[in-house]
């Protein structure tokens, strides 16, 4: 870090470094960076395992106290959103188209703040593990992670914990949940190949029109938007293509791009089983050929009662107020990977009732919420390691 911190607070330091973060976004999968400056800062603060590029950028930092006991993982993301910032003030994006519009650099400031919290006072067992994972926004980074043969060398888990701003909350309210936390949300691109012909002769190509209206109806049909429903799903066309802006030709080719959302993999693994076989019998009906593809999955986050049990001790003995949500967030999240794995808890913070929405071009991460944050998971640990 280039600034003078000596002379500053801790609050200052950390907003300084939460805002040299938000200045350099990367995207996805690029965070090289990102990564990199989390290293060095890390690096001073002599973790027993410092372990980079797992998974492609990401990066783990493990405090061993060298006495038995539980491991506890904390989760970060590295990466931005190409989207560009609306915001004029001095620690705005200096990359044009993208910007930190999640929190992340809030995210990872917090994992910072932690991590020289148990430096200067390590727990007496046991180990705290700070994961920074790439490509969370695309629903890579996480299974790249996991699926890397390096972290092996830092199982067993015990517990795993992440933190997201919520927006629309009060601020620093820690916002709960028992179950599913955030929706499985998985993308599929479905490719319809046909023939063209002369539009004046449609009868000797094979159209793909309207095999792509009957998939837009059967999404309507398959969502059962009500939040309460155990069969929710919320099926949205993102995208179409169809043939070529040429007056004279009948479409021989089109695409549809629909995300797909439930409250658990199970639903979400009937439901995409379904899809196929309908697309199978549609295809052959309209004599078309099929190439589907899914992108951008994210499981869904389900929190573990004895991990979010922690979250409530740890916040009511903050004194931070706790809403128990009711329902699940309809946004898909990557964490969901880990607890598809771990036991663990994926928490929110209220980022203030009127704070711009998470992915608006005017989003800032609050730097009122690192203190809270960085104590909140100080006290997991004190409270699961003591």
């Amino acid at each position: 870090m280039k600034h003078n911190h000596n002379k500053q607070s801790l609050p200052q330091k950390l907003s300084a470094i939460r805002q040299e973060l938000h200045r350099q976004p990367e995207l996805s999968g690029q965070e090289f960076q990102t990564a990199g400056k989390l290293a060095r800062w890390l690096h001073q603060l002599q973790p027993s395992i410092l372990l980079e590029g797992i998974g492609g950028t990401g990066l783990i930092a493990l405090f061993d106290s060298g006495n038995q006991g539980p491991t506890i993982l904390f989760r970060s993301e590295l990466d931005a959103l190409p989207i560009l910032e609306a915001n004029q003030f001095e620690h705005r994006s200096v990359k044009e188209g993208v910007s930190h519009k999640c929190g992340h650099d809030g995210h990872m400031t917090i994992l910072l703040g932690l991590a020289q919290a148990i430096a200067q006072k390590p727990p007496l067992r046991g180990r705290v593990l700070l994961l920074f994972q790439p490509a969370e926004e695309i629903g890579a980074g996480a299974e790249r992670m996991l699926n890397d043969p390096r972290f092996e060398q830092i199982l067993p888990i015990d517990f795993a914990f992440a933190v997201h701003n919520l927006p629309g909350f009060p601020m620093g309210q820690v916002i709960v949940k028992e179950g599913p936390f955030t929706a499985s949300v998985q993308s599929l691109i479905i490719r319809l190949e046909g023939k063209t012909a002369h539009a004046g002769e449609p009868e000797n190509g094979i159209s793909p029109a309207l095999a792509i209206a009957e998939i837009l109806q059967e999404s309507k049909r398959l969502s059962v938007p009500d939040p309460q429903s155990p069969d929710f799903a919320i099926l949205t066309p993102v995208h179409l293509h169809m043939g070529e802006i040429a007056y004279g030709t009948a479409a021989g080719y089109g695409e549809v791009h629909l995300t797909i959302r439930t409250w658990t993999e199970p639903a979400m693994e009937k439901l995409s089983r379904y899809l196929l076989e309908y697309l199978s019998k549609l295809v052959a009906r309209h004599n078309l050929g099929l190439s589907t593809e899914w992108t951008d999955i994210f499981r869904a986050t389900r929190n573990e009662a004895e991990a979010v049990a922690h979250v409530i001790r740890a916040a009511k003995e903050l004194g931070l107020n706790t809403q128990q949500q009711e329902l699940p967030f309809r946004w898909g999240e990557d964490f969901g990977a880990f607890t598809q794995r771990f036991r663990g808890a994926l928490l929110g913070l209220g980022a203030g009732v009127h704070c711009p929405a998470l992915h608006s071009p005017d989003y800032d991460f609050p730097d009122e919420l690192l203190e809270p944050g960085i104590h909140l998971f100080r006290t997991l640990v004190d409270n699961i390691l003591e």
